[in-house]
């Protein structure tokens, strides 16, 4: 896709390639031969990072799925309780683990469904109340089920978490809320001007298993899609361009 192309919001690219009848026709990035882009965000190896406790030494409440299924709801309101990490890396696992890889590693194999496989989501979580863990945003790293500490938060930290998902305040005052954000170029490079619709119905398969896995181990979530971009891009340090927050979800117990 070209650099002006790019430069369009969603809604007025639709509209254009529309027009112009060549939306089909654009060819990917994938068939003209170019290089793939990392399966995950590259990262500082030099950074704080944390070993997160195998998935499934997490005990859970219950393991029944029909039941997972029918007690699902949103949830708004939590208790002033922690997590323990071994839950953590559960609910990481199930949302964006890495089960497998294609062979020569061309894509992984996650706990999600994705278009093509591209999974374009990178994990952030901004971690209040996580036995073990600071007051802090993290990074997932999927390949290695470990967290990159981002930034360091104090006792505002809650509040400013709220600030940026509008002042929903229930956003910030839980244990951990996690945020999805989408690198574009991932999904780009093979659907180039479908990348907007496949992501989007992606990270909806992410979200759902998050709302299943809470029910396991005896939490509850609340999937946000009101926020504030600016504010939630500069919480995670990310761009705003190439990758941008496209949901987020507060977890904790009920």
């Amino acid at each position: 896709m070209s650099e002006e192309l790019r430069e369009l919001d969603p809604i007025t690219l639709r509209y254009y390639l529309k027009d112009h009848e060549w939306t089909d026709h654009v060819k990917s990035d994938q068939s003209l031969g170019k290089p793939q882009p990392p399966l995950v965000k590259p990262y500082d190896p030099n950074g704080e990072i944390i070993d997160l406790p195998a998935p499934e030494k997490c005990a859970l409440k219950h393991n029944d799925l029909s039941r997972a299924f029918v007690e699902r709801k949103s949830n708004r309101l939590f208790k002033k309780e922690s997590i323990s990490l071994e839950e953590l890396s559960y609910l990481l696992f199930n949302t964006q683990g890495i089960r497998d890889y294609r062979p020569g590693k061309t894509a992984t194999l996650r706990t999600v469904p994705s278009a093509g496989a591209r999974h374009p989501f990178e994990t952030y979580l901004a971690c209040m109340n996580v036995e073990g863990l600071k007051r802090a945003i993290y990074r997932y790293l999927p390949e290695e089920h470990k967290l990159l500490l981002v930034r360091e938060y104090g006792d505002d930290m809650e509040e400013i978490v709220g600030a940026s998902a509008n002042k929903q305040i229930f956003v910030g005052r839980c244990a951990v809320t996690f945020f999805w954000s989408a690198v574009m170029y991932r999904s780009e490079w093979r659907y180039p001007t479908h990348a907007q619709k496949v992501v989007l119905i992606d990270v909806g398969h992410v979200c759902q298993n998050l709302y299943l896995a809470c029910e396991a181990i005896g939490c509850g979530t609340c999937g946000i899609g009101a926020y504030n971009q600016q504010k939630v891009d500069e919480l995670c340090e990310i761009d705003g361009v190439d990758e941008f927050v496209v949901y987020l979800a507060p977890v904790g117990r009920v």
